[in-house]
């Protein structure tokens, strides 16, 4: 399985009302089959500009960070699941690379570089 990263702005909410949403998500994940490895919090911020979603405008936001394993089928499920839920601001799944590709690294060039010069 793939891993993915979902980057959430929430709305600016209490503690109890933001963990019922990351609650829920994460049960989401769980019923779709996907494996969670962390949840971060990246803090809550001003907005870049105000956000007017589900009939409400918002300014403030909390910021989360979600890692996990999933099968590349549940994505776009897993996006319109919470482009419906009304404390979720913008949802955004990234694709994680696992590994490093290989002849792409600077560092390696310049030792093969400096073995040709002497």
């Amino acid at each position: 399985m793939p891993r993915y990263e979902l980057y959430m702005v929430l709305k600016a909410m209490q503690r109890p009302e933001t963990a019922a949403v990351l609650r829920r998500t994460v049960e989401t994940l769980f019923e779709r089959g996907a494996v969670v490895r962390s949840l971060e919090n990246l803090g809550e911020r001003k907005l870049p500009y105000k956000i007017s979603k589900h009939d409400s405008r918002q300014s403030h936001g909390g910021y989360f960070s979600i890692d996990f394993h999933a099968s590349p089928n549940i994505v776009s499920g897993l996006l319109n699941h919470l482009e419906r839920d009304v404390d979720v601001l913008r949802p955004t799944v990234v694709k994680k690379d696992t590994e490093l590709p290989k002849g792409q690294c600077c560092g390696v060039a310049r030792e093969e570089k400096a073995k040709m010069a002497s």
